[in-house]
């Protein structure tokens, strides 16, 4: 099979392509000799299937970023059939830097000259003939997030690797030309594959290179003192020499095929720059993120859309009037959101299914423990969590939109100035957003960080960033804490708690930096993409990965953990089926050994007899956050308390859990804030382990149990009585005071042993 390698600058459209490029074919595996991940995905749509690989994106092939090094490597040792440089038109000067640097390689080499729409809409043109001739390769106009001419762009990669190509340079004319064409003779006679690519990169004094080649590179730079610099005035920076030559060949070679439309003077920047004088603004930049994320919040989990129902009363009596399922699909106390209105399509179905396939089996004749096996052991752990999938996924979709917008980009941009002052650089905001998704590929993407102590601080706090697995316990407990107290809205609740984990994560990146990962945040630099319109198929290709990854979620671990707590539930220490008498189970002894650990966090000894529940809800929640709510689920079964009917899935069963609890607001707060910052699940522990120094996990993990214990401990103490506040702030201060002398004696020491 072929291997085409999709080469371009961040923001190029590069991953868009290879999603119009492989759909449904795309996969996840690691670069050859290195654990991290890479897209791969298969083009089934020409004479012969081409294997697709993603690069990371870059702006040069040299050395400086773990993702510039992944790059090179892949396409110097895998030596793909072809390489598909995907070029932002736009910035079409820019983009060529990359593009005049894979022109040395001995592969194939095609552009996809991507937003061209953009262009036509600016009024610019570029002569895609005349740069095809200049430049010596073939080019084609594409717009990746439409899917246009992508598979004419194929067709002329498959044309292209028929014929071998030999490497070529736009800096043979240049003050080093010479330097570059006498290593270049070098290297080929020690038979170096790409051997003009490396004698660019000896005459750079490219580090790997030097180590490679230390008498080639002894020898150019004799060359370079003996026939070169007598050229030059004084010392030649080599590196920056070239780097020069080439936009200089690039501006007066390739430049001129671009035309741009005639611009009145007085006309104030594009679309883009407008929309940033907003978005990024210095003081407003934040507030309006802030807003932004209490939008989506509020269309996702709101009752009561725009709060109408509040300020229309009779609007909310209205809504409130009972007639029927499809009624209160749409209206409760207001207008449903869109995510509500889908929860509850969701929660109909699954529970009308439920009920069919009960009937069925109490039909057939089953015995009481199978059909309790089929009812609590299963359904309602798969069910109970499973409603909650479209919300998950209405969630994901803003967030999708916010990243393919180019908005995120800017909220990394604004980050970075706060980040700083927490001692991490901007570029740790990407894989902590990616958390409010999955923890997994969160910390997988931090291995884009170069200083590892910023790295392993940031993989430690993206759990903070609540994943959609931990969502369906935000709602269910805020929905009941509306629903039984009378207290707030459930969005409202939601909102805040994900802002509290947010606000977590910050100071602890502080304390880390300060105290056991102490150094300086490495530099931040990022190109802010032009803001356009998400692709659609694009986005529900995103959509289609997060809901199957779910699914597969739900019948597979949340059914066995389902299954098991029902058995522990369901059975006493001498294997006899109690039934709903929960209280003689296995479960309910084990609950109880570990319910005074929870005492100083408002859900352990202080409540009631069946208080252990919320004990054993947040140990199950410890293989998967999901079995928080499906233990929730099993467990609601068997409890002595009738609930008022007509609740919410995942609601009513937190309704159950108070009133035989008696549990207070604060408790429950301290319960959502405990799972969201506790140990996070098997496999983003695992993967956390795998990403951070040897011999640190053990510590990490400590981490997470120390500061969910004292922020649930803070959460609920303060929320009992209040003046505790005060004690709580003075331990704060007296600690950073602590961390501040401690950190001025160890610079001081510093400073003298220099």
């Amino acid at each position: 099979m072929l291997q085409f390698a999709l080469a371009g600058n961040p923001n190029s459209g590069k991953t868009t392509l290879f999603n119009a490029l492989t759909g449904s074919t795309a996969h996840v595996g690691n670069w050859p000799g290195v654990t991290v991940d890479k897209r791969v995905g298969v083009y089934k749509k020409g004479e012969t299937p081409v294997e697709i690989v993603d690069l990371p994106g870059i702006y040069s092939l040299s050395p400086y970023t773990p993702e510039e090094v992944i790059a090179r490597n892949f396409v110097l040792d895998e030596n793909p059939d072809c390489i598909i440089n995907i070029v932002d038109a736009t910035n079409l000067e820019r983009n060529l830097y990359l593009t005049t640097q894979l022109m040395e390689l001995d592969i194939p080499l095609v552009i996809a000259l991507n937003m061209t729409d953009v262009l036509d809409k600016n009024g610019d043109k570029i002569d895609v003939r005349a740069l095809e001739k200049r430049i010596g390769f073939p080019v084609v106009e594409i717009s990746a997030i439409r899917g246009e001419n992508v598979d004419t762009l194929m067709a002329r990669a498959l044309e292209a690797v028929k014929n071998k190509r030999v490497g070529t340079s736009v800096l043979k004319d240049s003050l080093l030309g010479s330097a570059i064409a006498n290593a270049e003779i070098a290297l080929r006679l020690k038979d170096v594959g790409a051997p003009l690519f490396h004698a660019v990169k000896l005459v750079e004094k490219d580090g790997i290179e030097v180590e490679n080649h230390p008498a080639e590179a002894r020898a150019v730079q004799a060359f370079i003192r003996e026939n070169v610099r007598g050229k030059a005035d004084g010392e030649i920076d080599t590196e920056a020499e070239i780097a020069d030559a080439r936009y200089k060949y690039i501006t007066a070679h390739f430049s001129s095929t671009l035309t741009r439309a005639r611009r009145n003077d007085t006309e104030v920047g594009s679309k883009s720059d407008r929309a940033d004088k907003v978005l990024t603004h210095k003081w407003a930049g934040i507030p309006i993120f802030l807003l932004i994320l209490f939008g989506i919040f509020h269309l996702t989990f709101s009752e009561n859309v725009l709060f109408l129902g509040s300020i229309i009363p009779s609007f909310g009596e209205w809504c409130a009037v009972e007639g029927g399922a499809m009624k209160t699909v749409f209206f409760a106390g207001g207008l449903n959101s869109p995510g509500v209105i889908l929860f509850n399509l969701m929660d109909w179905f699954t529970a009308t299914l439920g009920e069919w396939i009960i009937a069925g089996i109490e039909a057939l004749g089953a015995s009481p423990a199978i059909v309790s096996l089929v009812e609590n052991g299963i359904l309602r752990g798969v069910f109970g969590v499973l409603s909650f999938l479209p919300q998950i996924l209405v969630l994901f979709l803003f967030f999708s939109i916010l990243e393919d917008t180019g908005y995120m980009a800017r909220v990394a941009f604004m980050l970075d100035r706060i980040f700083r002052r927490f001692g991490v650089s901007g570029r740790a905001f990407m894989p902590m957003i990616m958390g409010f998704g999955c923890s997994v590929p969160a910390m997988i993407n931090t291995r884009t960080m170069a200083d590892e102590k910023e790295r392993e601080a940031t993989v430690r706090v993206i759990p903070f960033f609540s994943c959609g697995a931990k969502m369906p316990i935000l709602l269910a407990v805020a929905g009941g804490i509306a629903t039984w107290f009378g207290v707030g809205n459930a969005d409202v609740i939601t909102y805040s708690m994900y802002l509290l984990g947010m606000v977590v994560a910050l100071i602890s990146l502080l304390v880390m930096r300060n105290t056991t990962m102490r150094g300086e945040a490495s530099p931040f630099i990022m190109e802010l993409p032009a803001y356009h319109v998400p692709g659609f198929r694009n986005l529900m290709l995103h959509l289609w990965d997060k809901a199957k990854h779910f699914i597969q979620k739900a019948f597979t671990i949340i059914v066995a953990s389902s299954i098991v707590v029902w058995f522990l539930s369901s059975f006493g220490w001498s294997w006899n089926y109690v039934g709903e008498n929960m209280d003689n189970s296995i479960l309910a002894s084990l609950g109880k050994l570990v319910l005074p650990l929870f005492t100083p966090l408002g859900f352990g000894s202080q409540l009631s007899a069946d208080g252990w529940v919320f004990a054993v809800a947040a140990v199950t929640g410890l293989i998967a956050k999901e079995d928080v709510l499906a233990t929730f689920a099993v467990l609601a079964a068997c409890l002595n308390v009738s609930v008022q009917s007509g609740l919410d899935e995942g609601v009513g069963e937190v309704a159950a859990m108070i009133q035989a609890t008696g549990i207070g607001i604060p408790a429950l707060i301290s319960f959502i804030a405990f799972n969201m910052l506790t140990i996070p699940c098997f496999a983003a522990a695992a993967t956390a382990k795998g990403e951070i120094r040897k011999g640190k996990f053990k510590w990490t993990l400590l981490f997470w149990v120390f500061t969910s214990y004292l922020v649930s401990t803070v959460i609920y103490t303060v929320g009992e009585w209040w003046w505790t506040a005060f004690i709580w702030v003075a331990a704060a201060v007296c600690t950073g005071v602590a961390i501040a002398i401690h950190n001025k004696k160890a610079d001081a020491k510093k400073l003298l042993k220099k």
